[in-house]
């Protein structure tokens, strides 16, 4: 069965990222043709990028990479739950895609994402980035705006209408995680 992560791409306190990040894991474990996790980013405490060899070397040095790589590598794709902060996405996302390569090659990618604009301006930077580390990412996107889908910018309470939109990034995440399946290695099960 097809292995998707829903990537929580915030570690600041009382983030709203984890009941973003939540509630795209509940719609997601609905679904039963594939399998869903969260991989919240707070568990893997990364410092910034310390590896002496570039990731595309495949040479990781570091126990907190080699944990990361091995998690990462389980899955066949990705949805990735970002805020945006100041135009773009968080450094600890950013950094915990730098750290690894071949471990995110062939992979679907989707993005939801919150902000002031729901973030989409992050959301475009994390396009580029998923096309040099050769991830397919999707069309479609799911915005979350803090001023209308958030009460009083904090507590988290999505429209009805954003279900539609996350069910087809769910629909689209599976089905190019499935097509891309012949180019690359099986994935290995997470402990």
């Amino acid at each position: 069965m097809i292995r998707i992560g829903i990537i929580l791409g915030s570690t600041r306190p009382q983030r709203n990222g984890e009941q973003v990040a939540t509630w795209v894991l509940d719609n997601a474990k609905q679904r039963s043709d594939a399998a869903f996790e969260l991989v919240d980013l707070l568990d893997f405490p990364l410092p910034h990028l310390d590896e002496p060899i570039p990731p595309s070397m495949g040479q990781y040095q570091n126990q907190h990479t080699k944990k990361w790589a091995e998690k990462i590598a389980s899955f066949d794709g990705y949805v990735i739950v970002t805020p945006e902060y100041n135009h773009s996405t968080s450094g600890v996302l950013k950094n915990a895609l730098d750290y690894l390569f071949a471990e995110w090659n062939n992979k679907a990618v989707g993005f939801v994402s919150y902000g002031s604009v729901g973030g989409a301006r992050a959301v475009e930077h994390l396009r580029l980035i998923a096309g040099e580390l050769k991830m397919a990412d999707v069309r479609q996107q799911v915005t979350l705006a803090l001023n209308s889908e958030f009460e009083n910018y904090s507590v988290f309470k999505p429209g009805a209408y954003q279900l539609p939109q996350l069910a087809t990034l769910l629909d689209e995440v599976v089905a190019w995680s499935t097509a891309l399946a012949t180019l690359r290695p099986p994935a290995t099960p997470a402990p």
